[in-house]
């Protein structure tokens, strides 16, 4: 904990003095490699996820929902409160225009046997129409890349950092705009779904297609604040 504090600590005077004094945007972003990896690749523990990549829209949507406290994690909240908008779009923008290298898929920490990777397979391609889940990739992409300029790949995660998040979802500790669709969709997820799912995501190898820039199909009756383009995606 004291080495948490102490790294938050470090991380937000690093972010202030390169708010006031740097123009070059890879100097700003050095204090995010601590925690998330070189260009934002990842971090080594498997708990601190790729940036670089990901849609600019959906970056920037969560370091707004840190900032205003939809997402309650300390050292995120810390390093985001000295930040314009404008600041955090800049970065946003930057990380989303890195296209480096995806580490190898990671299973460390998964067990599962054959019929629960088939079980988060089915979950994450077809979804589960009795319990109201749909699938992964309605909103992620066909190839679970993203979607859209705010819904981010899937793959290229470790489950940990999966598990954890839909975790928070499902405790309240994550949110973001509402109409909440993530916040919704985890809470019907079982624990033994929510490892099979985020288990079977992290063992796939990241495809080399790009992820979507157009809208694919939505779940009928899921509505996401936060990227209210896919209402209007062809089912």
């Amino acid at each position: 904990m004291k080495h948490l504090i102490s790294l938050s600590l470090t991380c937000v005077m690093l972010l202030a003095h390169a708010s006031a004094h740097a123009s070059d945007m890879t100097e700003r972003i050095k204090p995010c490699e601590a925690c998330h990896g070189d260009q934002g690749r990842a971090g080594p523990d498997g708990y601190y996820p790729r940036l670089a990549g990901k849609p600019a829209g959906y970056l920037f949507n969560q370091m707004q929902n840190f900032s205003q406290g939809r997402r309650h994690y300390t050292m995120m909240r810390r390093m985001m409160d000295p930040l314009s908008a404008e600041y955090q779009r800049d970065m946003a923008h930057y990380f989303a225009s890195l296209q480096v290298p995806y580490l190898p898929p990671s299973t460390r920490g998964v067990s599962l046997n054959s019929t629960q990777m088939a079980r988060g397979k089915q979950l994450a391609l077809q979804g589960d129409a009795a319990l109201q889940i749909p699938a992964c990739n309605s909103c992620h992409g066909e190839n679970l890349m993203g979607n859209t300029a705010h819904v981010p790949s899937l793959l290229g995660l470790p489950s940990a950092y999966l598990g954890a998040q839909l975790s928070a979802w499902s405790l309240g500790e994550r949110s973001t705009v509402a109409p909440d669709c993530m916040g919704e969709i985890a809470k019907r997820l079982t624990a033994s779904d929510a490892a099979a799912v985020t288990g079977w995501l992290a063992a796939q190898h990241v495809p080399t297609q790009k992820n979507s820039l157009q809208a694919t199909r939505l779940a009928p009756k899921t509505r996401c604040g936060s990227a209210p383009e896919l209402q209007g995606a062809p089912q």
